[in-house]
């Protein structure tokens, strides 16, 4: 398969759940894939900067790095057999980070919140992100970063305006309080302060980045391979107790409607593609030169595949599966984004992949598919 595409990374936020992207990330570079583009938000943006700023053959070695530090110190093993055993395995741990904070990531404040000055930063948030910064420094080369290959791109949202954006290394130089900003989640992070303006976490308004690189595309117009990890699920069972709806709510609220988003930049991107053979019929005299500029900005006959994954959650893992960072957990997480990546390189629809003839072909495969749904 000899495809000339841009191959894109786009990674959602989730906290502990990132490690997921990690495997995947993991098994596509072992399985020769590397990326031109990285675009993420929150955990994701921490992803695409552990990768962006590290040369191809550390980048592995580095999120491992980062995603042992992370579960450093938590609780091990189950002490109980069995999924109760599992589930009070899993909470006990996300109390601790509640408690303790996670190492490498965030800490608790002293004082608390509650005993600092109205109006200053350490008064936003109940949990201190300087281990982070820390963090970044340790396994981030930004100046690979802003000068080397793949471009970087992550979302934040300015605190007083709501304004969503992105930070973009294509135009301005990412430093670690662009990642940070990105994943600023309130109320337990405090926002991040970046040329005189405050920013928070992208997820309170969108929780994938998938839209701005469909944007920025339509004006290059390449073939792009895109790999969209998500890490919550807007489809699922019904709740069947009080601790189920909270992990329910929160996976509607994170998965920011990826399949309708996905639905939306298919539509988009076929009309782009009529518009294009559509100019090569209408006479030119026919049409004033805005109205033509007007149509060449729509205009485009990119190619483009979307390869879907989603993690798929255990039946121990409620509401706190985003900040339960036991080194058991990761580690499944990083397996399950292995494992997955490997089922989809494996498949013959995959292996016979040709440059699709429609402007967008999207592969959705998980464990319970044989064969993508297209």
């Amino acid at each position: 398969m000899n495809l000339r595409e841009k191959n894109v990374l786009i990674l959602q936020g989730g906290g502990a759940l990132g490690a997921y992207q990690a495997g995947a990330y993991s098994a596509l570079h072992e399985a020769g894939y590397e990326m031109d583009w990285l675009s993420g938000i929150s955990i994701g943006a921490i992803n695409s900067a552990l990768i962006a700023g590290n040369p191809p053959e550390k980048r592995t070695e580095k999120l491992k790095a980062f995603w042992t530090k992370v579960s450093a110190g938590k609780f091990s093993q189950p002490l109980l057999p069995g999924h109760i055993g599992r589930l009070l395995f899993n909470e006990s741990s996300a109390a601790e980070v509640l408690a303790f904070g996670a190492n490498g990531l965030f800490k608790p404040r002293i004082p608390p919140v509650f005993y600092n000055p109205l109006g200053f930063q350490d008064a936003l948030s109940y949990y201190d992100t300087s281990p982070l910064r820390d963090t970044l420094l340790e396994l981030v080369d930004f100046e690979r970063l802003n000068h080397g290959e793949p471009r970087i791109s992550v979302g934040a949202v300015n605190v007083t305006s709501g304004n969503f954006l992105y930070f973009d290394s294509d135009i301005e130089p990412i430093i670690p309080e662009h990642i940070m900003a990105s994943a600023a989640l309130p109320d337990g992070l405090p926002p991040i302060e970046i040329d005189g303006e405050w920013y928070w976490d992208a997820s309170l308004v969108s929780n994938t980045p998938l839209q701005y690189v469909i944007d920025h595309n339509a004006k290059v117009c390449e073939d792009l391979l895109l790999f969209q990890v998500d890490l919550f699920s807007a489809e699922g069972s019904m709740p069947k107790n009080i601790m189920e709806v909270g992990r329910r709510m929160k996976d509607i609220q994170h998965s920011s409607q990826t399949r309708t988003i996905t639905d939306i930049v298919r539509d988009t991107q076929n009309i782009r593609g009529l518009i294009n053979r559509l100019l090569e019929h209408i006479p030119t005299e026919s049409l004033t030169e805005e109205e033509i500029a007007l149509l060449g900005k729509w205009s485009c006959d990119s190619a483009i595949t979307l390869v879907h994954l989603i993690y798929r959650q255990k039946n121990h893992e409620l509401a706190s599966k985003d900040y339960e960072f036991s080194r058991l957990s990761v580690e499944e997480h990083w397996q399950a984004g292995e494992q997955d990546i490997e089922h989809m390189l494996s498949q013959k629809s995959w292996l016979d992949r040709k440059r699709t003839k429609e402007e967008v072909t999207v592969f959705d495969f998980n464990e319970m598919h044989d064969s993508p749904l297209v």
